[in-house]
């Protein structure tokens, strides 16, 4: 199923009667706006899940290191 010409044409038609010519000329920058936005939310997630990790690993490794104490020292809580 492919649209044609005329197809398109009826709905944009149908689309600027509905919402008016003003509000289809704003539609381009609020769109604009929005992807940016959603790339910038992604990316600054992305950032924050690459520090997490480097910190939790450092964790880890400190968590082990304690856990291979074997003599009878009490182990102290490093995560406070």
């Amino acid at each position: 199923m492919s649209f044609g010409i005329t197809e398109l044409l009826i709905v944009l038609a149908i689309v600027i009667i509905i919402f008016g010519a003003k509000r289809i000329k704003n539609l381009g920058p609020d769109l604009g706006s929005a992807i940016k936005g959603f790339r910038s939310a992604l990316s600054d997630n992305n950032d924050a899940e690459t520090a997490g990790t480097d910190s939790s690993a450092t964790d880890d490794v400190e968590n082990v290191a304690s856990e291979t104490n074997h003599d009878d020292t009490p182990k102290q809580d490093t995560n406070v």
